[in-house]
């Protein structure tokens, strides 16, 4: 699936929202700059949140209050750690959980997610790649109409 801009990317979070569920956890792995926490305030936005949405680098995790919790996770300066961090009582939370560079923490994610696969390709332009772990996840984007690996 590729975008054009940040805001087809935002709305399609908007739109993704629609479809989440309480405990629903969304990775998204990509390079630096693709877009991760654009992506992030468009399902922000979907699920009601007011605040502005902005990357959770030096704090690790954000919460934001709407429909349900939102979770904002960036676990980039987690490299190495194993230490007790205490996200899984987030992950089992009545919420939302979004994170960005899932490869860091990913001895403790559930293994039922949605990965989303981030790509900024030459002209500009992003391409998600999406593999979902379960099956409420495979429903969901068999409901938004959307192919994946």
């Amino acid at each position: 699936m590729d975008f054009q801009n940040e805001q087809e990317m935002i709305d399609f979070g908007e739109k993704l929202a629609q479809h989440l569920f309480p405990n629903a956890i969304i990775t998204l792995e990509g390079d630096l700059g693709v877009g991760k926490t654009t992506f992030t305030k468009g399902i922000g936005k979907g699920l009601g949140v007011q605040k502005i949405i902005n990357s959770p680098t030096f704090t690790i995790v954000k919460q934001y209050q709407g429909k349900w919790p939102l979770y904002h996770f960036d676990a980039y300066r987690l490299e190495g750690q194993d230490d007790e961090l205490g996200f899984e009582e987030m992950f089992e939370a009545d919420g939302v959980c979004v994170i960005e560079w899932p490869e860091y923490i990913q001895d403790i994610l559930p293994a039922e997610k949605l990965e989303i696969h981030m790509t900024k390709n030459k002209d500009q332009t992003r391409s998600l790649k999406f593999f979902p772990h379960g099956e409420k996840y495979q429903q969901l984007l068999k409901e938004m109409g959307i192919c994946y690996n």
